[in-house]
């Protein structure tokens, strides 16, 4: 009887040992997933166990038939290239303080501090409140955006990262000032999944304006394969992809990225700019996705305001800023502006031959100071942006300024 009862200790004492040992697994797996993967990070503990891939076989292995054709003009990036790429950081630095606050509930600062290069933290950023589809969107977008900072200051040195207002306040502003009243309760995009999803449709889809009207203007043939592999061809294979996992995309980054290339680093700037428009044309074609699958929803606790009127009241709120044109449309449209003017939805935004709308460096600082003028700042940045481009615009206020207020003689 003795032997039996210890048998069944030792049995039930194996048992309780196990199911706290998987119990100690799961908190520390939890406490994994609050900060990103790789150097210094724990990894994903919902990721599958590692497997050799059949595309490590070729890694390594180019043929010289792979490689691309000469180009025309022998120039793979000229000087005057550098800027408008640099110009783009300030929204490459709004969108990871973003997204890599709302995921993990922290920044660059604790996440590639170096990369900030001494600029101040952003102001009101915290964690969202997100489902698991949302959480690991906002997640892999935040880490993208470190690797698209990192690859332009690597490429054609950084600029310091601009004080950037995220509070919900500054967001309750975009929205009071896109319906013109006051929501109640304030706009919060931090408080769940639809709001930060429409927080989300804010900026990232200005990038892509940027990249479109630079274009023109590079003459580096690296730096117009960047723009142009990455505008059309991200935006529908994302939107594709997502379509059944409810993935969103932001479309805001891309707009700056193709000037600022020296010649020894032209090949580097064009393959650049192809590759970060790539990438941010497909965020915002998730976005708008996800966002357009819940198109005739109500956002709580707005009676009466669904996600489409969000989105036009946004859309419309940037053209008005921007004070160039029609440049941005919501998930729907009249038929007339619709896809050959036969279709109402707009599930990417294009103008009547479906290309992106193009905006300058001007129009996108008037959109994102919240004040319709490039010469002053407020809204996401609060005392400007940052490089010379947005310093320009800014000095010439000031000397305007000083003209203004000279004594008469």
């Amino acid at each position: 009887m003795l032997k039996f009862f210890s048998s069944n200790m030792a049995s039930v004492s194996g048992t309780c040992c196990s199911r706290f040992l998987l119990l100690l697994l799961l908190v520390c797996s939890c406490s994994a997933a609050a900060l990103p993967g790789g150097a210094g990070y724990p990894a994903d503990p919902t990721c599958p166990p590692e497997k050799p891939s059949e595309l490590s076989l070729y890694t390594d292995y180019v043929s010289p038939q792979c490689k691309p054709s000469p180009p025309y003009i022998p120039v793979a990036v000229f000087p005057h290239d550098v800027e408008p790429i640099r110009f783009a950081l300030n929204l490459e630095f709004t969108e990871a303080e973003f997204f890599l606050h709302a995921a993990f509930g922290v920044g660059l600062d604790q996440i590639a501090p170096k990369l900030a290069l001494g600029g101040p933290p952003p102001i009101g950023a915290r964690k969202a409140n997100l489902d698991e589809v949302t959480w690991r969107v906002a997640a892999e977008f935040g880490l993208q955006e470190v690797g698209h900072v990192r690859a332009i200051e690597r490429t054609v040195g950084g600029i310091p990262r601009p004080l950037i207002d995220l509070s919900a306040h500054n967001f309750a502003r975009v929205m009071d000032m896109a319906f013109g009243y006051h929501l109640d309760p304030p706009f919060d995009p931090y408080i769940n999944s639809i709001n930060f999803l429409l927080a989300s449709y804010v900026i990232p889809y200005l990038g892509i304006n940027g990249y479109v009207a630079t274009n023109p203007v590079i003459d580096g043939y690296e730096s117009k394969k960047v723009i142009n592999h990455l505008t059309f061809h991200a935006r529908s294979t994302w939107s594709l992809k997502f379509k059944s996992t409810h993935a969103y995309l932001p479309y805001y980054k891309n707009t700056f990225l193709i000037h600022g290339c020296m010649y020894s680093i032209a090949r580097a700037c064009m393959q650049l700019l192809a590759g970060l428009l790539g990438v941010e044309a497909g965020q915002d074609a998730v976005f708008r996705a996800l966002l357009f699958e819940r198109l005739g929803e109500t956002v709580p606790p707005y009676r009466n305001i669904t996600v489409a009127e969000f989105t036009d009241r946004v859309s419309a709120l940037r053209n008005r800023l921007g004070r160039c044109g029609v440049k941005d449309e919501g998930l729907t449209v009249p038929r007339e502006l619709g896809a050959e003017g036969a279709i109402c939805t707009n599930v990417l935004s294009a103008d009547r031959d479906s290309l992106s709308y193009p905006r300058t460096p001007a129009e996108l600082l008037r959109i994102l100071y919240l004040t319709a003028d490039e010469h002053v700042p407020g809204g996401f940045y609060p005392k400007g942006a940052n490089g010379k481009i947005a310093r320009e615009y800014l000095r010439e206020s000031s000397h305007e300024l000083t003209l203004n207020e000279a004594p008469e003689h």
